[in-house]
């Protein structure tokens, strides 16, 4: 059943991550890659918000922790394509932009980890 909660989880995620990345933020060559930092943000914060609310708190059974943090936001999320912007970035001769967005996407993704923990502590 695990297993069927996974692959459920990653359509799902990997659905919204396609209709994200197409409808809200096409990236035209060059340009910063905004789709793949604003999902990889905002999956991180609920990556640790969904780890406060299963795991720590418990304020949600054990059962949903292979639905969503497995499998919807591991489709959701993407450090495949993250690379892959930074490379084509770099290659196209914007290194700069390439470095301001790997530093922007690490940073910002662990504090959104941190910020999704809290909103949990402080919500349970």
């Amino acid at each position: 059943m695990q297993w069927l909660a996974v692959a459920l989880g990653g359509a799902l995620g990997a659905m919204a991550r396609y209709g994200t990345s197409i409808y809200l933020f096409p990236i035209i060559g060059g340009r910063f890659p905004t789709a793949t930092l604003s999902i990889n943000v905002l999956g991180s914060l609920l990556m640790g918000f969904f780890y406060i609310a299963i795991v720590d708190k418990s304020v949600m059974p054990d059962e949903w922790r292979p639905l969503i943090m497995a499998g919807f936001l591991g489709a959701f999320t993407t450090f495949s394509t993250f690379a892959l912007d930074a490379v084509t970035l770099w290659q196209g001769g914007f290194g700069a932009v390439a470095i301001g967005y790997v530093v922007a996407s690490i940073v910002s993704c662990i504090l959104a980890v941190l910020v999704g923990m809290q909103l949990a502590i402080k919500l349970f």
